[in-house]
């Protein structure tokens, strides 16, 4: 297996749990309300709401880390492709 190879190999894996993790967060944003209306009763509602809020923020900084790593992968897989066509030329 070439070094072209395991690099394509490692950008799927990298870009395939970037979309998992977009797909999650999406999924919580979908659970997440609005307005809420606070009292007595709603209080386990906004605990609730609270760490939803808190599981949605904490996945920021890894898919903005994904996307920078699935991007210099991208760009090392085209170089060494542009790099390998040129020596073969």
């Amino acid at each position: 297996m070439g070094t072209l190879q395991i690099l394509l190999l490692a950008w799927g894996v990298v870009t395939a749990v970037l979309v998992f993790m977009w797909i999650y967060r999406s999924a919580l944003e979908n659970r997440e309300e609005d307005q809420i209306f606070l009292d007595a009763a709603g209080d386990s509602m906004a605990r609730d709401q609270a760490a939803l809020v808190a599981r949605i923020e904490k996945l920021g900084r890894p898919i903005i880390a994904l996307m920078i790593v699935s991007g210099a992968l991208l760009v090392s897989v085209a170089g060494l492709w542009a790099y390998q066509s040129l020596q073969s030329f």
